[in-house]
């Protein structure tokens, strides 16, 4: 149920409104999820969000619960079975683009022994708490999701624009953009 003082973006979807209460913009420091997060963000741009969340559990099955040492090992087979599933976007430059991203996202695990600390640096491991009194005033892009995107395009990841880390950073928790009137952004505040 949305309040007259929450974010109004979900509208009234309840997938979307319970996305908005439970986890868009909650601190995430596992690595399995803020893979998941990479992913979905990459298969949003060009659609939208809501079009994305109603076929999380589709992503999840086609992508081996976002196992990104699984998605690694994908073979031409499994690039077939992906492009026949009417469960996800089928799109062949994301679906690739996914394989290429668990690939890198090993390479920095390797070098970084985790990918959270990898990706918060951007942030200097801490929340960004933005004071957005209206949607109109909610950043696509930041010093620090260009940042993002040009290390991690320098890495060999895809779908990594600044636009897109810049939504990463929001469902991650890298920066709070819940409306200050929101029922979250304290809460959001008080856990970073």
């Amino acid at each position: 149920m949305m309040l007259d003082t929450d974010c109004q973006w979900p509208t009234s979807d309840s997938l979307m409104v319970q996305y908005h209460h439970e986890e868009w913009g909650v601190p995430l420091h596992d690595d399995r999820k803020i893979f998941e997060f990479l992913v979905l963000d990459a298969f949003q741009a060009g659609l939208s969000w809501r079009t994305v969340l109603h076929k999380r559990e589709n992503f999840r099955k086609a992508f081996s619960e976002f196992d990104y040492n699984a998605i690694a090992g994908y073979n031409d087979g499994d690039y077939d079975r992906l492009m026949s599933d009417a469960g996800i976007i089928r799109n062949k430059a994301k679906i690739l683009g996914t394989i290429q991203n668990a690939k890198c996202f090993l390479g920095v695990q390797k070098e970084f022994g985790t990918f959270d600390k990898y990706i918060w640096q951007f942030t200097g491991g801490k929340t960004i708490n933005n004071r957005l009194v209206s949607l109109k005033g909610m950043p696509v892009s930041s010093p620090e999701s260009d940042a993002m995107s040009k290390d991690l395009k320098s890495r060999g990841f895809k779908f990594v624009g600044a636009t897109i880390c810049y939504a990463f950073m929001q469902a991650a928790g890298m920066v709070n953009d819940h409306l200050v009137s929101c029922s979250r952004y304290k809460a959001i505040c008080e856990k970073a």
